[in-house]
């Protein structure tokens, strides 16, 4: 079991998505609920934060929702989470969620997804983030970045190495084992940070 373990799951609030999204997002929490895994998120009471949380708990496992005040003041937290810890801004939660967690999944999400996905790259590419990465590609929704980041490579924007930085994976059980099992990142590799 992975008792200690806390992986973060960053994903959509939109409710207007295909059921597979929805599929993907309860089956890795009730995957971690089942393996001892903590589920941290932004607490969203909507989308997949929520979908993913409910099969968490529903399974019997922790989930603990990272939600800066302006949110809960909107009335977007999850209630239902085991534990809510309260930031000041969206800057400060997401640097709660990297330091709290054991990794990160990235399952399909709009720009705020985007922006921490890109913020944690960035993080890694520096040495300042060693954790795993790993994007839950449903359905390929990926595809298009991840096409995006390997042109990066190939034009020099980024070094063949920080292809390494992210592992992706196309089922929650391959993505909840990718975050459990990926070595953490050598800071060693930040020297090569310039191109």
């Amino acid at each position: 079991m992975n008792q200690d373990k806390k992986i973060c799951v960053y994903c959509a609030s939109s409710t207007q998505i295909d059921d597979l999204y929805f599929r993907d997002a309860r089956r890795l929490g009730q995957l971690m609920a089942e393996q001892g895994v903590t589920l941290l998120n932004g607490a969203g009471n909507m989308g997949l934060m929520a979908e993913s949380a409910d099969g968490c708990l529903e399974a019997g496992g922790r989930a603990i929702g990272i939600i800066p005040t302006f949110m809960i003041k909107e009335g977007w937290c999850h209630e239902g989470m085991t534990e809510i810890i309260e930031t000041n801004d969206i800057h400060s939660r997401q640097e709660k969620m990297a330091e709290l967690s054991d990794g990160g999944i990235f399952l399909p999400g709009g720009c705020g997804t985007f922006a921490e996905m890109m913020e944690l790259i960035t993080w890694k590419q520096l040495g300042l983030y060693l954790k795993p990465i790993v994007l839950l590609n449903t359905g390929g929704y990926f595809d298009p970045l991840l096409n995006t980041l390997i042109q990066a490579v190939k034009q020099n924007f980024m070094r063949p190495v920080h292809a390494d930085i992210w592992r992706v994976a196309s089922t929650p059980e391959a993505a909840l084992q990718m975050a459990l099992e990926t070595p953490l990142w050598d800071t060693s590799i930040r020297r090569f940070a310039k191109i």
